[in-house]
């Protein structure tokens, strides 16, 4: 047998799983992608293991490991997968990237900016009367987040 064959189809393998990973938006079909990449190696470890005629069989013994591997990987990255579709309804990647939550550094105004009289005066202003001057359903500008109106009875 030519090493050259198993090697190819190897190479194409691994090219139709990069491509997937690549392309594709759905994290179910990225997992898959991830596990025609590693099938792609495997092969590649069985087919110069037998090229040469290795007598500890180290190639196929790591394919085994590999495969274990990616059997662990796959059953994790489905359990999250489907934790992540069932909290936010969907399992695209860009959305899950787009509905990500922001840090309190990218909510507040950048320093550079503002003058020097206005960072005085808010150095001094206290957290009290922050809270205090926030209106219901404004936007705090300490933390960024919507202070929701209080019900009173």
């Amino acid at each position: 047998m030519h090493l050259a064959y198993p090697a190819v189809l190897a190479a194409l393998l691994f090219c139709i799983g990069l491509y997937g990973v690549l392309a594709r938006r759905n994290a179910i079909l990225v997992l898959m992608s991830v596990e025609l990449m590693l099938n792609a190696v495997n092969l590649n470890l069985v087919a110069f293991d037998v090229w040469l005629r290795d007598t500890l069989h180290s190639g196929q013994a790591l394919t085994l490991f590999t495969i274990a591997i990616a059997a662990a990987e796959i059953g994790i990255g489905l359990a999250i997968v489907l934790a992540v579709h069932r909290n936010r309804g969907t399992s695209d990647i860009d959305r899950l990237r787009d509905t990500a939550e922001t840090d309190e550094a990218e909510t507040l105004p950048d320093t550079a900016e503002t003058d020097t009289a206005e960072t005085d005066t808010a150095e001094t202003d206290t957290a009290e009367t922050r809270d205090a001057a926030t209106a219901p359903g404004q936007v705090d500008g300490k933390t960024g987040k919507t202070k929701k109106a209080e019900a009173t009875t």
